[in-house]
């Protein structure tokens, strides 16, 4: 039996929607649950509440989860001694800037090869491509709104984000792994490319004109991105989303090709799928 942590969130709903084997999903909010419509059993439980996770676990062979990495350490004290997983973490982990997200995914890691347990950890780059995120989405909006695109060094760094339909695909693939042991797998686009001509490709996709970058020191924008929070024609844009741009962000991805057999789709085609 299979169950599915996070099953409400973007990752976890789109997982479910492509199961094709029974499975339980386990949500904290079951009113979310129910509203997205989708046929299966759920259990509540909070992932911080281990009495309430080992009852919605119970019975568990797989166990896929959403949620955020920080939680693998309370899902495999709760887990059935004989589950094997899936857990989604984020490359965010390889930052040269620690901050709480990536300090989290790093923990939850350094538990799951601790354990010695068997599955897979997939560290994804950044997804696009799901119902309601914010990637993509918000980048066209602002560039709906600015005649030029203001970018850290002038977008040189490199980017090499992933859609959700391959995310899905690895999930479904790791939790079918035989692997004896944790291993840890990196899931990205197909090739890295400057957030430059990621920009121009996202403007393509949504029907704008790729906008002319104007190259700022990133210090500049980190200290004017307080001001997107009190103009309402501005998406928001934290200061460490802008430091995180100045650095390159691509990987080798040999192992989810081998091991997963999933060769992700085309940006070009992704972004498609996105704005159609």
């Amino acid at each position: 039996m299979i169950a599915v942590l996070g099953a409400s969130g973007r990752s976890g709903a789109t997982l479910c929607r492509a199961l094709d084997q029974p499975f339980r999903a386990v949500v904290r909010d079951a009113a979310k649950w129910q509203a997205l419509g989708i046929a299966a059993p759920h259990a509540v439980a909070d992932l911080r509440d281990e009495g309430a996770l080992s009852a919605a676990l119970a019975g568990a062979t797989t166990i896929i989860s959403c949620a955020h990495a920080r939680h693998i350490p309370a899902i495999l004290a709760a887990a059935p001694p004989g589950a094997r997983f899936v857990f989604m973490g984020s490359t965010r982990r390889h930052s040269r800037w620690p901050d709480d997200h990536g300090n989290g995914v790093r923990a939850g890691e350094a538990a799951f090869l601790a354990s010695g347990r068997p599955g897979v950890l997939l560290h994804p780059t950044m997804i696009y491509g799901a119902e309601g995120e914010d990637n993509v989405q918000r980048l066209a909006a602002l560039m709906r709104r600015l005649p030029v695109l203001p970018l850290p060094g002038g977008g040189g760094s490199l980017v090499q984000p992933i859609h959700q339909a391959d995310v899905t695909r690895c999930l479904v693939a790791a939790s079918s792994r035989a692997n004896a042991a944790p291993e840890v797998t990196i899931i990205a686009g197909p090739e890295p490319l400057p957030y430059r001509a990621f920009c121009a490709e996202v403007a393509r996709a949504a029907g704008i004109p790729p906008r002319a970058v104007l190259p700022i020191p990133a210090s500049l924008l980190m200290a004017l991105s307080p001001i997107t929070r009190i103009l309402p024609f501005l998406p928001r844009i934290g200061a460490e989303e802008i430091r995180r741009l100045t650095e390159d962000k691509a990987f080798d991805i040999t192992a989810m090709r081998a091991t997963l057999g999933v060769t992700p789709i085309p940006l070009a085609e992704g972004l498609k799928r996105t704005f159609c």
